[in-house]
């Protein structure tokens, strides 16, 4: 992933605003800009006209942009078509993982299965070996195929003898059904528990004991502060948690900020290439993007913090909480890479007691 310098924040910065009260053109600054982040600013700029209800102009930096941008890498692109499905729009067109048919294509595309892959094979190594029926608690469990990865590659393994009980939770109720179904089918259905609701609303009241917690690409949903509170009341219903994440700047940065655009434009430009690349139809693969990553994308761009749907953190960020939340019983057993590139990564994390 690529920073911007503390000059460059503030240069970004005061050339956006120069942007917003005059007619400048996007090859204007060109010279106070590093090369290779030319086609990133332009994708700053763009969507912050777009934020300020200035969309025309917007496409036209995203326009330019489109025309410099790596092949690995193609955020302006993306945005000049989705604009252009939103008859020049620039709003959340739905809500993500009300119908679960994007985020199952989303999960299986080929650098997303590797990925998971990677995340299970890697707790595999780092869990220890449980003598006493398992308890599964899922965190945001979507589909709840990585559980059912999990779960049978520790059985197999040798890990764990036998299942007890698998909790799973997740605010959609197309989610939860698909997952009840999915799990379902690997394991018998009495060992099976829901929850329809959002993390953050039943932390408090979740009783019992887990061995194993589960969070994959759903505990970044809250800001730090709300991550913090209910990982602090969850900590005493666990011995294991395990983070599969995406590593990307969404949780600190303010509304209009160049470091969140350029984060938004490296993490989801990297994401959406790949749903394009995947063999799907057409169809299938612009829900993925429309429904999916760009509501997503649009949230972070427009919602003040407190207000937007996505707070991805960097690594040491996720470290940070984990060790203020967890308390001291709780240390970092395994930290690994599950996916990288030049623009973005996934990762893992396993702490335990």
């Amino acid at each position: 992933m690529l920073f911007l310098s503390e000059a460059e924040k503030k240069l970004w910065s005061r050339l956006g605003e120069d942007v917003l009260k005059t007619a400048s053109s996007p090859k204007q600054f060109d010279a106070q800009l590093r090369p290779n982040l030319r086609p990133a600013f332009r994708f700053f700029a763009g969507a912050l006209l777009a934020s300020h209800g200035q969309s025309p102009r917007a496409m036209d930096w995203f326009q330019i942009g489109a025309r410099e941008e790596d092949e690995l890498l193609c955020m302006n692109a993306f945005m000049v078509s989705f604009l252009q499905r939103q008859n020049g729009r620039f709003a959340m067109p739905a809500v993500a993982f009300a119908d679960p048919r994007p985020f199952v294509h989303f999960a299986g595309m080929p650098q997303i299965k590797s990925a998971r892959e990677a995340f299970v094979k890697q707790m595999g190594h780092s869990l220890p070996v449980f003598d006493r029926p398992l308890k599964f608690m899922d965190i945001g469990t979507g589909n709840g195929a990585l559980a059912v990865m999990l779960l049978q590659h520790l059985v197999a393994i040798g890990k764990a003898r036998e299942i007890e009980e698998i909790l799973l939770i997740d605010a959609s109720p197309a989610m939860i059904e698909l997952a009840r179904k999915t799990v379902g089918d690997a394991f018998p259905p009495g060992l099976i528990k829901t929850l329809n609701n959002r993390i953050e609303n039943v932390s408090a009241g979740i009783e019992g004991h887990y061995d194993v917690a589960l969070t994959s690409l759903a505990y970044h949903h809250m800001p730090w502060e709300t991550k913090m509170l209910h990982l602090k009341k969850l900590s005493s219903r666990l011995d294991h948690l395990l983070i599969f994440e995406l590593d990307a700047n969404h949780d600190s940065p303010e509304l209009n900020t160049p470091e969140l655009a350029l984060s938004v434009y490296q993490s989801y430009g990297r994401i959406i290439d790949f749903v394009f690349a995947h063999d799907a139809a057409v169809e299938v693969a612009v829900a993925t993007v429309d429904c999916f990553l760009m509501t997503e994308a649009v949230s972070l761009l427009t919602q003040p913090r407190g207000e937007r749907t996505e707070y991805h953190m960097l690594r040491n960020q996720w470290h940070e909480l984990c060790q203020k939340s967890l308390g001291p019983a709780f240390t970092c057993q395994c930290e690994g890479v599950c996916y990288a590139d030049e623009y973005m990564d996934l990762f893992s994390l396993h702490y335990g007691k």
